[in-house]
């Protein structure tokens, strides 16, 4: 009998969990299988598969393990049979399987690690946007050099138009991640990563730190809105008369470390500041 209750506890116990994982999921949005994107519809379609594939394994084996466990219970005194390693039908599907889903996953981690390269840039027949991004103690710089224009925790772009990210860091190591369009990249002082992405449609994002950099670190968000391209150059001009003025001094400010910044806009005056900040971690010329 307790045997029994205890069977009944743990089916019981896997249905409430499958029921609260379905309930959660259903009314709560995630990110990366919501996708506003290119680059995040291919990210996701690529995980899908991946998860797929290896669901062809995993179900057998927890099917598998069950039934044994049923089968081969104390009290029924089950005929245990030595002869199964001698089964080649047995031996093709727990080898070949496996191979053929490694294979499968191989060619498809190939093509997409090429096909989602972020250093990779996107051809859509629109001018590209670039976007400068500065990971510091616990905020995010964004700089717009054509545009001569800054903003803290906050960046805007145009939809259906390519954007070409430029990352460092002038903190410890991060990482940059607007789930909804792609993947991380890493921000490290004194290195320049590149990412590309793109819009599919309007809409406000959130963006966060991927990488635990101190205290700060929940703080550490960001919201990165795709709007019309119109929409867009209101906005560029309405920063544009920001009575903030984004100097080297200023920005040595901004640069200390402080918690759950608001949003700031800022009047671009340091032109090459992120190659400023880029090359203050390089080694000094001795020409």
């Amino acid at each position: 009998m307790k045997k029994t209750f205890k069977i009944a506890f743990i089916i019981l116990l896997c249905l409430g969990t499958i029921a609260i994982s379905a309930l959660y999921i259903s009314q709560h949005t995630i990110d990366v299988l919501d996708p506003q994107g290119m680059i995040g519809q291919k990210e996701k379609e690529l995980i899908i598969t991946a998860s797929l594939l290896m669901l062809i394994v995993v179900i057998p084996v927890f099917a598998l393990t069950w039934f044994f466990a049923w089968k081969y219970r104390a009290s029924r005194e089950a005929r245990h049979d030595p002869d199964w390693e001698h089964n080649y039908i047995a031996e093709y599907c727990w080898w070949g399987v496996p191979i053929i889903i490694i294979v499968i996953l191989g060619i498809a981690t190939w093509k997409s690690s090429h096909e989602l390269n972020p250093f990779k840039p996107i051809e859509n027949g629109v001018k590209p946007i670039t976007i400068q991004v500065v990971s510091l103690d616990w905020k995010w710089l964004f700089i717009y050099p054509e545009q001569g224009i800054a903003s803290i925790n906050f960046l805007q772009f145009p939809e259906k138009t390519p954007i070409n990210f430029a990352i460092t860091s002038d903190a410890p190591m991060n990482s940059f991640w607007i789930p909804k369009l792609g993947g991380q990249i890493y921000a490290m002082p004194g290195m320049r990563s590149k990412l590309h992405l793109i819009a599919n449609e309007t809409g406000s994002f959130r963006g966060s730190s991927t990488n635990i950099s101190g205290k700060g670190f929940a703080g550490m968000v960001f919201t990165a809105k795709s709007s019309t391209q119109e929409e867009f150059n209101q906005w560029v001009a309405l920063v544009k008369q920001s009575p903030k003025q984004l100097t080297m001094q200023e920005y040595q400010n901004l640069a200390k470390q402080s918690e759950n910044n608001p949003v700031e806009f800022f009047q671009l005056q340091q032109s090459d500041l992120f190659d400023r900040i880029l090359m203050k971690y390089m080694m000094p010329s001795h020409e």
